[in-house]
């Protein structure tokens, strides 16, 4: 049996708003669980696909900043 982990988180949010996706986003970080890598993975994934050239830069810096 294979599992498709992207499509199954992007079904679970797809009729969240964006409050309740903030809220799992940050819910996800504060608890620090390994579970949550995944999800945030694929937000991660979706918001980098979605970007164009200068936020991708912006997001590069931050997380180097970060580091």
């Amino acid at each position: 049996m294979e599992i498709d982990i992207r499509k199954n988180i992007i079904n679970n949010f797809k009729n969240c708003d964006v409050k309740e996706i903030e809220e799992s986003i940050i819910s996800s970080i504060k608890e620090k669980e390994e579970i949550t890598l995944p999800g945030l993975g694929v937000f991660f994934e979706l918001l980098w696909e979605n970007s164009d050239q200068e936020l991708k830069e912006k997001i590069i810096n931050n997380i180097k900043k970060s580091l």
